[in-house]
């Protein structure tokens, strides 16, 4: 097989538009934009590069006004942030807050009189900008969440918060859980008056388009297939595999994750005449909802996105840490979210020696297991895994399902597309085979959350019996076959797996698909009526398929392909 397809800059033209690239570029649009007495105002996704915009914007020469001036002091901020932040290294609360939440009425009004007082064009810039001066010409800066992750390795701060030294881990705690959650619900209120909207990943080189042609590029997205752009995070379990299928720097120790389906962190590339642009990839589900998502699962889930493909990479690495994930009772009165993980294992690739560890032996005492993995943690002595814990043999294209609950790792030398609910964090590690991370430090362990959702009736048969390949044939016909290779009852997610060795046109189903290329060399999709072009997928890539997509044409590259498809159920 030809491993060398593998794109990782998938991107979209947008035709019609035009983007600027550079400073110089960007002001002088900008200059345009706020005329003689004009006011811009510059709304900062947390996460952006602070000072550089500021300072790059200030080289226009207008009046400047830091709207974060009007939010209530540092540590008034973290009062009332506290209860959601918590004190766990990982898990925070959700909550309700909003930007208005945090910032001063009368200092807004204030600014506002400062800044109507100016003889000629001002800016008022931040996070929260928009709430200062909504009437000013909008210019948003976003920002991904990979890339914010990526900063907060490099010393970028939570906003509002003095914390550039502190780990990772608290720190995407703190936006994922209240920061993003805020600035996100802001967004959404400001796409229809975005006049401009910037990208600022690559210091230095801001890329800027008109509103029109963001919203232009949001609509294709969410009328079209289209891919994410991938991004690849070593672990200390981490293997080769994507080194080699996805075409990843061989100098690196290992790619233990590669996360191609999963709008709130990833990105999307817009093109826009000669200059391609990043954009987050939840923009589309903010802004468009429901040609994207369909209407029974946006009914259900609101404006999220809630299926999750990414790969887990343990060829010639070691075994992922045992672990469950939260019951949705456990995920909605501990965390406050309103679904949970449910997930699965489809093994795209693996070693002879590949496991799966699944669900607990016949006969295990919760106390004595429970007993057994605190003593491990306190003392640093092995824990007997395969005491308590089912250990099945892993192959090619097996598909392992794991509802919340359900106790699970996947063992080393196993290529893992795990398809999952959006709840991404939830992860209550039990037992992390006595190693620690790559920081050095012990990876955190959640025991106390683990024995609270453990379901301690998924043992060796019943696990036999519903989670291990529960394969049924769907059609058969000539050049085609369609299999339901789950999930569980307990969740939400249907998957199909189609194996074509022609062109065969599917019906919508009402819902958004995401779905990958399992097998084979690349497929093209594309519209009996031509009502989007012809797109071309490659081996292990992720693709999203709209529920505005009311039929399409899947046509294999070479003899044969395979495509795996997840979607909401009816």
């Amino acid at each position: 097989m030809n491993y060398g397809n593998f794109d990782k800059y998938p991107e979209k033209k947008v035709p019609g538009y035009q983007a600027v690239e550079g400073w110089e570029a960007v002001r002088r649009v900008l200059r345009g934009a706020a005329g003689e007495t004009g006011v811009l105002t510059a709304e900062f996704y947390p996460g952006v590069w602070r000072q550089e915009l500021v300072e790059e914007l200030g080289r226009l020469g207008f009046a400047m006004f830091d709207a974060e001036r009007c939010a209530m002091p540092d540590e008034d901020y973290q009062r009332r942030i506290a209860e959601f932040v918590t004190d766990d290294r990982v898990f925070g609360v959700m909550n309700t807050l909003r930007l208005e939440d945090v910032y001063d009425p009368e200092k807004i009004e204030a600014m506002r009189q400062e800044i109507r007082a100016c003889k000629g064009p001002a800016i008022v810039y931040g996070t929260g900008a928009s709430l200062v001066m909504p009437e000013g010409t909008l210019v948003y800066f976003d920002m991904p969440r990979w890339e914010i992750q990526c900063r907060f390795q490099k010393g970028l701060a939570n906003w509002k918060t003095d914390n550039a030294d502190e780990e990772k881990l608290r720190k995407f705690k703190r936006g994922y859980f209240v920061e993003w959650r805020m600035a996100d619900r802001r967004k959404k209120r400001l796409f229809e008056t975005m006049a401009y909207v910037v990208d600022t990943v690559i210091p230095g080189c801001p890329k800027m388009v008109e509103g029109a042609g963001f919203r232009a590029g949001l609509e294709k997205l969410a009328r079209e297939p289209f891919r994410l752009v991938p991004y690849y995070a070593p672990e200390v379990w981490g293997g080769q595999w994507m080194k080699e299928v996805c075409g990843l720097d061989r100098r690196q120790k290992n790619y233990a994750w590669a996360f191609d389906g999963v709008p709130e962190e990833n990105s999307v590339f817009l093109r826009f005449g000669p200059v391609r642009m990043e954009f987050p990839a939840v923009d589309v589900v903010f802004y468009r909802p429901h040609p994207l998502l369909g209407e029974r699962v946006h009914a259900r889930f609101g404006d999220e996105f809630p299926i999750r493909f990414d790969f887990l990479d343990t060829m010639d690495g070691q075994n992922l840490s045992l672990q469950v994930h939260p019951l949705t009772e456990y995920i909605q009165n501990t965390f406050g979210m309103h679904y949970t993980q449910d997930e699965s294992y489809y093994i795209l690739d693996c070693g002879e020696d590949a496991v799966v560890y699944l669900g607990l032996k016949e006969g295990v005492s919760p106390q004595e297991m429970l007993g057994a993995l605190r003593h491990a943690q306190k003392t640093g002595e092995t824990f007997d895994t395969l005491r308590y814990v089912n250990q099945w043999p892993a192959k090619k294209h097996d598909h392992f399902l794991i509802p919340a609950g359900t106790i699970h790792c996947s063992g080393k030398n196993a290529m893992v597309l795990e398809i999952s609910a959006t709840p991404y964090i939830f992860t209550f590690k039990l037992w992390d085979w006595g190693r620690v991370g790559l920081d050095g430090r012990p990876r955190p362990v959640h025991i106390d959350h683990g024995e609270q959702v453990i379901q301690w009736d998924r043992t060796t048969r019943w696990v036999r019996e519903n989670l291990v390949n529960r394969i049924d044939t769907v059609e058969q016909q000539e050049g085609f076959t369609e299999e339901r290779t789950g999930l569980h009852e307990r969740e939400f997610i249907e998957t199909r797996r189609d194996t074509l060795e022609r062109p065969h046109v599917f019906a919508g189903n009402g819902s958004v698909q995401m779905c990958n290329l399992v097998d084979g060399e690349g497929a093209v999709i594309s519209s009996p009526d031509g009502r989007f072009p012809d797109y071309c997928v490659h081996y292990a890539e992720t693709f999203i398929l709209p529920a505005s997509l009311h039929s399409f044409v899947i046509r294999p590259l070479g003899d044969s392909c395979t495509v795996l498809r997840a979607y909401v159920r009816g």
